[in-house]
């Protein structure tokens, strides 16, 4: 399936130094892929042409005259940035023009943004931001909310439930993925009384509920899916990323210790590198902005041109797998089994 990206060109810390290069490796890669490259003309025109000129057809120039900073706030951005590189490419998505925006930048001001020219989708109270998480054997856990929600009711942590295994379904073509609800415990006494009633109504709802799980259990893939609200998804999220870099500051440190083991390090390089692959964080970049009326994925603000490429590549397959669509047909069943009036 032919599907159009429309690229915040501007975004993230290094802006086109890296978006464009992914773009090119993103169009090599997916022969039935087109990019739209958003950005000022003095900043991406040239190469946005030598990129248009090498992929006929399937790359082209949308000029622009403002870009969102990432510390601006997300009201100001909202209302005097119309013409920036963000909100034009979520324009594009409005319009049909693109079937998925992708931006580095300011992650407050994106939400705001598109929540405000996408709309949710009807029965979603609030989107929520969903990724990938790696876990152990190769296999790898979706959490969300990650931020955009700090106050959740049982009812928003229900509709995360319901996106986020429409987003597995979607992108790992799984019929039914699990879903777990993020608690201090397994059992269903722990937690809060807005988990308790969440863990209610998400075993109510024809999903895969597997029921509560612990934060270790984000690391061992128990389920597909782990629901939270965005004050504990975000700790947890920088949590893990801080215990990452502490393991390997601590890991190059000891191996360089002494001459013993700086030999054991060389004798240990093809499991290092291995092991380095593997938890490599660029390989999941790429959020879900879900419950929007269209796609919108968020990469992180540092990442380099093989990060961005695949958060380009997670926003094609979830447009082409029509992930905003399974979306509202669920939560379209979910209202009718309710009763609720769309």
């Amino acid at each position: 399936m032919q599907v159009t990206l429309a690229i915040d060109c501007m975004g993230g810390d290094f802006g086109p130094s890296v978006t464009l290069p992914a773009a090119r490796q993103f169009l090599r890669d997916d022969p039935y892929a087109s990019v739209l490259l958003v950005g000022l003309p003095q900043a991406i025109e040239a190469d946005a042409s030598r990129l248009a000129g090498e992929f006929p057809g399937r790359a082209r120039f949308v000029p622009v005259t403002q870009v969102v900073e990432m510390h601006e706030a997300p009201a100001s951005a909202l209302r005097a940035k119309k013409d920036s590189s963000m909100r034009v490419a979520i324009d594009r998505v409005k319009s049909g023009d693109a079937q998925a925006a992708v931006s580095a930048g300011n992650t407050g001001a994106l939400m705001a943004i598109a929540r405000f020219v996408l709309k949710t989708i009807s029965g979603i109270d609030r989107p929520a931001i969903a990724t990938i998480l790696p876990a152990q054997d190769d296999r790898h856990t979706y959490v969300l909310d990650l931020g955009a929600n700090v106050d959740c009711s049982a009812e928003h942590l229900l509709q995360f439930g319901i996106m986020g295994a429409m987003l597995v379904s979607a992108l790992e073509h799984k019929e039914r993925p699990t879903v777990g609800l993020l608690n201090i415990g397994e059992e269903e006494i722990k937690g809060n009384e807005v988990v308790k009633q969440a863990a209610e109504l998400l075993r109510g709802s024809g999903l895969n509920f597997y029921g509560n799980v612990e934060g270790n259990d984000i690391y061992k893939a128990t389920t597909d899916v782990v629901v939270c609200d965005g004050f504990v998804g975000n700790v947890a999220l920088k949590a893990s990323e801080g215990v990452a870099q502490m393991m390997a500051t601590t890991l190059r440190q000891e191996l360089k210790r002494n001459l013993y083991t700086k030999l054991v390090a060389l004798l240990a390089m093809p499991a290092l590198r291995h092991f380095k692959q593997r938890v490599d964080h660029r390989r999941y970049n790429g959020a879900a902005l879900l419950g929007l009326r269209g796609v919108v994925f968020k990469s992180h603000g540092s990442a380099d041109a093989f990060a961005f490429e695949h958060a380009l590549r997670r926003a094609a397959e979830a447009a082409r797998n029509q992930v905003v669509d399974r979306i509202t047909a669920r939560v379209s069943a979910h209202l009718a089994a309710e009763g609720v009036a769309q």
